[in-house]
């Protein structure tokens, strides 16, 4: 499957313009993704209770805490460095519906956001795996 997206290709609808437009809207997609999952990361750093607590009430142990700073903070980075898109992509996807069940908390509306926003962040991780991670990313160096 090609990259929709390739700049060295000419593009179906528009030409360089459009092209350029995509190249940089995907590297902006990228970037404020990649704020949410490092965002995430420096959160469970500066103040893990929260997380703890919300494993802990769906019967967890905290201790997953660190894999998921971990995790979160290397997907960030990925998505900042534009590597690996379709599987770093892929995993943030199902990283974002797995971690939205410890929000399906119907009583309370903030929760609840938080899940339906989760499950909208994974759409957007699919179509960034789908398309890749566009011209200005060490995918499109390869």
């Amino acid at each position: 499957m090609t990259d929709s997206n390739d700049s060295t290709r000419p593009a179906r609808h528009g030409g360089t313009a459009l092209r350029q437009w995509r190249d940089w809207a995907v590297l902006t997609g990228r970037l404020l993704l990649s704020v949410l999952f490092l965002g995430g990361a420096a959160q469970k750093i500066s103040d893990p209770g929260p997380a703890m607590a919300l494993l802990t009430m769906r019967g967890l142990p905290e201790a997953l805490l660190w894999p998921a700073l971990a995790y979160n903070l290397m997907a960030g980075l990925a998505l900042v460095l534009g590597w690996r898109m379709m599987p770093v992509a892929l995993s943030l996807a199902a990283y974002c519906g797995a971690t939205s069940w410890f929000h399906l908390q119907p009583d309370d509306p903030w929760q609840m956001t938080i899940f339906v926003k989760n499950w909208s962040i994974a759409g957007g991780c699919l179509v960034l795996a789908a398309y890749g991670a566009g011209r200005f990313s060490l995918d499109a160096r390869r």
